[in-house]
């Protein structure tokens, strides 16, 4: 494959394109999925094909094929350079980054050396811990996915490398015949079967279920604008759904972003520091590389409070003149690249959550979330919470059931006065828009700070 590649760079090499790459990659996907003891889904998919982009000022071109025989994809070249000198664009050059490297995904139990039977008994065993009076409906399922990387590019970079992650999930839904409630966890990581080994697989279900059915006493949440304590993975929506996506160099370029000209002023409170770090090793969202091949960094987006930094591609960071920060991703080898997120999150303060808590005469504290969305022309947020509990004269209280915070980004952040000590990421996809997912992880400890609250 590296020759084919060699060989289609040469042909794009031509005339007036100033850079151009190939890129091979190979995705291999396994499902599993149980509902109350059956086996519902167990897929196994496996995709690989080649990307070619060609880029002429400042246009771009691309195409790409699964057939991976030398015409076709000398054919895609072709296609890639028509398409980037159709453009007639003029930009920046880019700047010369050249690497030689090979990397192995940092999987100490490769998935591929497990046999599916045990994977299928995992999901089983799992889907059976969380078998308990109330529950009416148990799901577990069992996730892998192993990326196969191959890039070259006409400035000599030739980097190869691969991503492996692993997740599993139980979901248990309970009822006492009125209504419904449900709850879910279980581990994910940018690493091999380990993640499940690892993992007390009858603690985790019998504990899913036996939160599940918790939460059918839990009462309605109260409505306005309150001190709010969120848990981790609300903490982290919040970093990824508003700040994270409206840093993306591309958003920043088009003028959709409310953060395009904060670079130096001040966001929020000065116990705020906002990360995004792909080569942040184990999480959900790690690449050694981007899908320009360019090495993962740490970016440093928001400090004590002040905004720093964009994510930036190779166009981008051109575009700005700056360094590219690794952000250049793209859903597989059939799409084109965006700048996207890795892993992105707050980060811990001194904080203990009791301390937290204990400063709160009336307020709400979070636990868990269901989604999210962005707004990141007019930095607006809202978040759906599973549940969490009242906080009452510095005293957890009453156990609450799925509500609803916004508000302005920027106004939250500027009222946090408390960052927990308990950082953790939480892994997932991410679209842009409602397309082109890749995987990340977003995060941080538990923060306190003043949002709406609508109750469910």
């Amino acid at each position: 494959m590296e020759g084919l590649l060699q060989q289609a760079l040469k042909r794009m090499e031509v005339g007036d394109i100033d850079f151009c790459d190939a890129r091979y990659q190979r995705i291999n996907d396994l499902n599993i999925r149980s509902l109350n003891g059956s086996l519902r889904e167990m897929s196994d998919r496996g995709m690989a094909g080649v990307s070619l982009r060609a880029r002429c000022g400042g246009g771009w071109g691309f195409a790409s094929t699964t057939s991976l025989d030398g015409d076709s994809i000398k054919a895609a070249a072709d296609k890639a350079v028509r398409n980037a000198l159709a453009t007639g664009m003029e930009g920046p050059l880019l700047e010369p980054i050249t690497l030689r490297r090979r990397s192995k995904a940092d999987a100490r139990i490769h998935p591929h050396s497990i046999s599916l039977e045990e994977k299928v008994a995992t999901v089983l065993e799992l889907d059976s811990a969380q078998s308990r009076e109330g529950v009416i409906n148990r799901v577990a399922s069992y996730v892998e996915e192993i990326r196969e990387n191959l890039l070259l590019n006409s400035y000599g970079s030739e980097v190869g490398w691969e991503e492996v992650r692993t997740r599993l999930r139980a979901m248990s839904i309970a009822s006492d015949g009125s209504r419904l409630e449900r709850y879910y966890d279980g581990p994910d990581a940018s690493a091999g079967f380990e993640t499940v080994r690892q993992t007390d697989i009858v603690a985790l279900g019998e504990r899913t279920a036996e939160e599940a059915v918790r939460s059918l006493k839990s009462i309605k949440a109260p409505s306005g604008m309150m001190t709010v304590i969120s848990d981790p993975m609300v903490t982290g929506l919040l970093a990824h759904e508003v700040m994270g996506h409206a840093s993306e160099a591309d958003e920043v370029v088009k003028k959709r972003s409310f953060l395009s000209n904060m670079v130096g002023k001040q966001v929020g409170s000065d116990l705020v520091t906002l990360v995004d770090d792909g080569s942040l090793k184990g999480a959900h969202g790690y690449i050694p590389f981007d899908d320009e091949g360019t090495p993962s960094s740490r970016t440093v987006v928001i400090e004590d409070g002040v905004y720093r930094n964009f994510l930036q591609s190779l166009e981008t960071a051109a575009h700005m003149n700056v360094a590219p920060t690794g952000n250049g991703r793209c859903e597989n080898f059939s799409r084109r690249n965006w700048v996207r997120m890795t892993n992105t999150f707050i980060e811990a303060g001194d904080w203990n959550l009791e301390e937290m808590i204990a400063g709160v005469e009336e307020g709400i504290l979070c636990e868990k979330m269901i989604n999210g969305m962005e707004d990141p022309v007019g930095g607006g947020f809202e978040a759906k919470v599973l549940r969490g509990h009242l906080i009452r004269n510095g005293r957890i209280a009453d156990m609450v059931r799925s509500f609803t915070l916004t508000g302005r980004a920027l106004e939250i952040l500027g009222t946090v006065d408390a960052v927990g000590d308990d950082l953790q990421h939480d892994g997932g996809y991410c679209g842009k828009g409602i397309e082109d997912w890749v995987p990340v992880s977003s995060g941080g400890p538990h923060i306190r700070s003043r949002m709406i609250v609508g109750g469910g």
